[in-house]
């Protein structure tokens, strides 16, 4: 079984040199491969892979599929090693997944979401000032939250106002301008935190009131707690459901489109920039927007509809 170990960690070496990062994969097949060892089975099988797939008996059909494909495209290179190897079938649990639609924050919302943040206790009130200027920076940028949260101090530019995205979903990197009032939002933040760590124990331009770098974990566990309080989260074990941090991001991107619609802007010729700015890897995942949120697919309509019958 040390075999199906060491092949695994061929696998992840091999994607992660091709720019995966493999975050939630990797865990998903060590688990795999745990299972494996259980059921003491030499080698990958079709029946143990869908048996494996779907044992989250209440998890959505969606999320086996999800599964079965991380595991199916390990098999197919594993069957390269290990002949007896079996790949499950491309259609065998043939459920997708589904985008939620986005929640649009409004302005109100968004307004008291980091006037409850700034209410966050704390010993030395570096807590507090942290997440209000993270949730501030996401608002103002659309970035995601790993990448504010993966910022090093020598990656924040605050003469020039550019912020050096490294820390990238897909590996790639990017240069992000940034308004003169969210300039001086960060400037406030790191002269504080500064003050507070003088010494600093690690490079990442937001930390904890310990000194370290805030994990996305509990940077979306604090932001949905707030959302809690401020209801827009149901009270429940747990943090609930409802509105999400990256929703903030879907939220600058819809409103940027919607902006440029109103103005009379060509879209699709500045669409690509937008693609750019948000690093979205295919300019699709932009086009995403435009079925996901009704205004501006009433709005694109309406485009197309001047074109037609203009002479």
């Amino acid at each position: 079984m040390k075999k199906l170990e060491q092949a695994l960690n061929q696998y992840l070496q091999v994607r992660r040199s091709l720019g995966y990062r493999l975050r939630e994969p990797e865990g998903l097949l060590r688990n795999f491969v745990a299972f494996l060892q259980a059921e003491r089975a030499p080698y990958i099988t079709r029946k143990t892979a869908l048996r494996w797939a779907t044992r989250p008996a209440k998890a959505q059909p969606a999320t086996w599929a999800q599964r079965l494909g991380i595991v199916r495209r390990f098999a197919i290179w594993h069957s390269a090693i290990e002949p007896r190897t079996e790949i499950p079938a491309a259609g065998l649990l043939p459920h997708r997944y589904r985008r939620k639609p986005p929640h649009l924050y409004s302005d109100e919302e968004v307004e008291k979401i980091l006037r409850t943040t700034q209410q966050l206790p704390s010993p030395n009130g570096l807590r507090a000032l942290t997440y209000t200027t993270l949730f501030g920076l996401l608002v103002a940028t659309g970035m995601r939250v790993n990448e504010a949260l993966g910022l090093d101090r020598l990656d924040v530019d605050l003469k020039c106002g550019i912020l050096h995205i490294r820390r990238t979903k897909f590996g790639k990197s990017r240069y992000v301008p940034v308004h003169s009032s969210t300039v001086e939002a960060l400037k406030n933040y790191a002269k504080v935190r500064d003050r507070l760590f003088p010494a600093p124990l690690v490079f990442a331009f937001f930390i904890s009131e310990k000194g370290g770098r805030i994990t996305e974990w509990i940077a979306r566990y604090t932001f949905a707690k707030l959302s809690q309080r401020i209801g827009l989260r149901a009270l429940a074990k747990g943090h609930g459901h409802g509105p999400r941090l990256q929703d903030m991001r879907h939220r600058f991107a819809a409103r940027t489109l919607i902006s440029w619609y109103r103005a009379g802007i060509d879209v699709e010729r500045e669409l690509p920039k937008l693609s750019t700015y948000l690093g979205h890897v295919h300019v699709n995942d932009t086009y995403w927007y435009l079925e996901a949120v009704p205004e501006l697919l009433q709005l694109a309509t309406d485009r197309l509809v001047q074109r037609e019958v203009q002479p």
